[in-house]
C-alpha cells in the first residue's frame, strides 16, 4: 500500500496501550486457568519460589537480564534497550496494580475460555504493535525482534525458541524447587508454539495498513546507524 494512503498513528498511544493493557493480559492468562504466557512465566516461577517478592518485581529483573544479554551480543551500551528497560519497570508495576483487582471477575469454564481467548489475541495484537511503534517497548518483546536481526533468523523461529525456552526454564524451576510443575497449562504451551506465527500475520497486515510516526522516531534512527 502506498505510503500515503495509510493510516498514521502515534507511538505513544500504543507505549501506553503496551504497558497497561498487555500487563492486563498476562494476568489474565493466567486466571483463565490455562497457565500464564510463555515470556513471563520464567518471573512467575520465582515468584512462586520466592513468594515475598512481587510477580511484578520479579517481571523486570527478568527483563533487565534480557537486557544485558543484548549489550552482550551488541558489544556496546544502546540507548533504545536502556530506555526498554524503563518500560519494562512501568510494565511490572502495571501487573501489581491488576492484580489487586483481577480476582473480583467472575469464574467459570465459559468466563475461562473467554478470558484465554481475549488474552492469546491481545498479547499476540501488542507484540506486533510494539515492534513497530517506533517507542521504547519491553524487554521480552525487544529480545526476540534484536535477536532475530542479530542472527539473522527469521522472527517468528526466534519468537517460538525464545518461548519454548522460557517454558523449560520454568519447568525446572518450579520442579526442582517446588517438587511440581506450577504455572503452566495447555493454553501456555499452545501459545508457546503458535504466537510467533500469529504475531507475524498481524505484523504483515499492519505494514500494509498502519505506519507509526512518535516522539522518538528520529533519534532511534540516529542511535541505530
Amino acid at each position: 500500500m502506498n505510503e500515503d494512503k495509510k493510516v498514521r498513528l502515534r507511538g505513544e498511544w500504543a507505549l501506553f496501550y503496551l504497558i497497561f493493557i498487555n500487563s492486563f493480559a498476562v494476568l489474565l492468562m493466567l486466571y483463565s486457568g490455562s497457565g500464564i504466557s510463555a515470556i513471563s512465566s520464567v518471573p512467575y516461577a520465582f515468584n512462586a519460589v520466592f513468594p515475598f517478592v512481587s510477580l511484578g518485581t520479579w517481571t523486570y529483573m527478568f527483563q533487565a537480564l534480557l537486557i544485558l544479554i543484548l549489550f552482550i551480543l551488541n558489544r556496546r551500551i544502546h540507548l533504545p534497550y536502556l530506555l526498554s528497560f524503563v518500560v519494562g519497570f512501568f510494565f511490572g508495576i502495571a501487573m501489581d496494580l491488576h492484580e489487586l483487582w483481577i480476582n473480583y471477575l467472575p469464574r467459570g469454564l465459559y468466563f475461562q475460555i473467554i478470558y484465554f481467548c481475549a488474552s492469546y489475541l491481545i498479547i499476540c495484537f501488542g507484540i506486533a504493535l510494539a515492534n513497530r511503534c517506533k517507542m521504547p517497548i519491553l524487554p521480552t518483546d525487544l529480545f526476540p525482534r534484536e535477536f532475530s536481526q542479530i542472527t539473522s533468523v527469521r522472527y517468528s523461529k526466534v519468537k517460538i525458541g525464545f518461548d519454548v525456552s522460557c517454558l523449560c526454564i520454568t519447568v525446572f524451576i518450579t520442579w526442582f524447587f517446588l517438587g511440581h510443575i506450577q504455572g503452566l497449562g495447555v493454553g501456555t504451551v499452545l501459545a508457546a508454539f503458535t504466537m510467533g506465527k500469529v504475531i507475524g500475520w498481524i505484523g504483515d497486515w499492519m505494514d500494509q495498513h498502519v505506519m507509526f510516526v512518535s516522539c522518538m522516531e528520529k533519534a532511534f534512527a540516529k542511535e541505530s546507524r
